[in-house]
């Protein structure tokens, strides 16, 4: 087989991965039950995997299919961004001309390149350093959390609301209802979510993405050579992998190879040698050579070093600035005192364990069928940023799900039986006098213990007195909470028909 051909195998399997990655999202949105694979690309990520293992002191066996890229990676470099990385592809769809600017970099950045090269490594020791000390805050920059987070929060919804506006245009056109019908009947519940979620910091979220396409219009996959962590883990093995790229005697130097290069890991200067630390073998060099003057052969050697590999020094000081970093993070005020609503998923109820297991993945956040699970930003402290949080305004935690503990692929939110997770209390319901309808203007209203899930009903009713706008003295029944059996699901506050805020509310437990 060519090398043109075989090129054309990389694209296809970035093709693939890239639709598996995207199958796998929607194939768990907003379910109950929850597939073994949903959450594969986690499992697969070496960076999530020593992290948080790391940082918990555990062994967590569901993470170990990380190992297959770690060897995949000693043998063969950094087939991961090239060829299975979801994010790199998304990069590789998203490429720029520019026509202003000579090479696949503006010249400020040439310049630099030695000083941007080694930003990845920074970012990648400062997440070690932080695991080691029990911080996770800085998994929000692994690629496949942000790819996950960005589609879960803002991407999906908003096509979501996009497809779901187009229809009811169309369907008010009464002969194009039925095909209405049959695309609604094709795509809800497959593709598109029933429910309609809504998530906090969505622009936030995917305005930090359009920043990473928007780097790559400065300089192709500018993530994934400067800033991505997990490419500089990788980068580091790939200096040990034993095939590598080779200039064989056919090379005429004609400088083709360095011309094709997306990451610009061939060095002219150096007899069109490249780096295989910053190789992401796409072959697209092999391919573009017009004297077959590359191959790949088998060296036991490590690389030879370059000016921009983390020196002793660099890790050193990033290792110190984790430490000094996760000490001001631990010393804030809502780590002694948390925030009264930031209420967890089931069973990630001690703050300080959860916090060094939650990888902020968002999957949680995916599956959760009512959008409940919503990403934190000050509720939680920096050290807290973007762990999930329930919002019952928003939406409750449902009583016959379990999904979450089902998909966190770190065990952060514990894998409850349905029976487990009911007895669970994740936080108590308080009713406000002040707003609600038969506590303060004497209306009759029961829709907080209708809907309360407990068999024996954590909301009661008693008749009592009261007065009404007009001063007259009525029976109305009055909710009030039992607290041994509230179990903090908050659909009461979700279906508390007082606009604005609910007149009974979740707290804390």
């Amino acid at each position: 087989m060519t090398w043109s051909r075989w090129r054309r195998v990389r694209q296809l399997v970035q093709y693939l991965s890239l639709a598996l990655f995207i199958y796998l999202l929607l194939a768990a949105l907003q379910r109950r039950a929850v597939f073994t694979l949903a959450d594969l690309f986690f499992r697969l990520d070496p960076l999530v995997a020593i992290s948080a293992m790391l940082a918990s002191r555990q062994w967590i066996p569901r993470l170990l299919p990380a190992a297959l890229i770690v060897v995949l990676t000693l043998a063969f470099g950094r087939v991961w961004c090239g060829w299975l990385c979801p994010l790199g592809t998304v990069l590789d769809l998203a490429r720029f001309r520019r026509p202003w600017q000579s090479g696949n970099r503006p010249g400020w950045l040439a310049v630099h390149e030695v000083a941007w090269r080694r930003v990845k490594y920074v970012f990648l020791f400062l997440i070690l350093g932080a695991a080691f000390f029990g911080s996770l805050s800085l998994l929000i920059l692994d690629p496949i959390t942000i790819l996950t987070r960005t589609m879960t929060t803002t991407i999906l919804p908003t096509l979501n609301r996009l497809i779901t506006g187009i229809h009811s245009a169309l369907y008010a056109i009464r002969p194009l209802r039925g095909v209405v019908n049959a695309l609604e009947s094709a795509l809800r519940g497959r593709v598109l979510p029933v429910r309609q979620g809504v998530f906090l910091q969505s622009a936030l979220i995917g305005a930090l993405f359009a920043g990473l396409i928007v780097l790559n219009g400065v300089a192709h996959r500018f993530w994934c050579r400067y800033l991505c962590p997990l490419g500089a883990m990788l980068a580091l093995l790939s200096r040990l992998s034993i095939l590598r790229r080779r200039v064989a005697p056919a090379c005429s130097n004609c400088a083709v190879c360095a011309a094709v290069c997306d990451v610009e890991a061939i060095h002219p200067e150096k007899g069109y040698e490249s780096d295989p630390a910053e190789c992401t073998v796409c072959l697209d060099c092999l391919a573009a050579c017009p004297q077959s003057g590359i191959e790949f052969r088998a060296h036991l050697q490590p690389a030879p070093a370059q000016p921009y590999d983390p020196s002793r020094r660099q890790l050193l000081a990033s290792i110190v600035g984790a430490a000094v970093g996760v000490t001001l993070l631990n010393g804030e005020a809502s780590r002694a005192l948390p925030h009264p609503k930031l209420v967890r998923p089931p069973g990630a109820q001690r703050e300080s364990d959860f916090l060094s297991r939650c990888v902020r993945c968002s999957q949680c956040m995916k599956v959760c069928p009512t959008s409940g699970l919503q990403p934190c930003l000050g509720e939680a402290g920096l050290s807290g940023i973007w762990t999930p949080r329930l919002v019952p305004r928003l939406g409750y935690c449902d009583y016959s799900c379990n999904a979450c503990g089902q998909i966190c692929p770190t065990g952060a939110i514990p894998l409850l039986t349905l029976a487990e997770k009911r007895q669970v209390a994740i936080g108590k319901a308080y009713v406000d006098h002040d707003r609600c309808l038969p506590w303060a203007d004497g209306i009759p209203c029961i829709v907080c213990e209708e809907m309360c899930p407990i068999p024996n009903k954590a909301i009661r009713l008693m008749e009592e007195t009261a007065l009404n706008a007009a001063g007259e003295a009525v029976t109305v029944q009055r909710p009030h909470v039992e607290r041994e059996l509230c179990i903090g699901c908050g659909i009461c506050e979700y279906q508390c028909p007082v606009e604005g805020q609910a007149a009974i509310r979740v707290w804390r437990g």
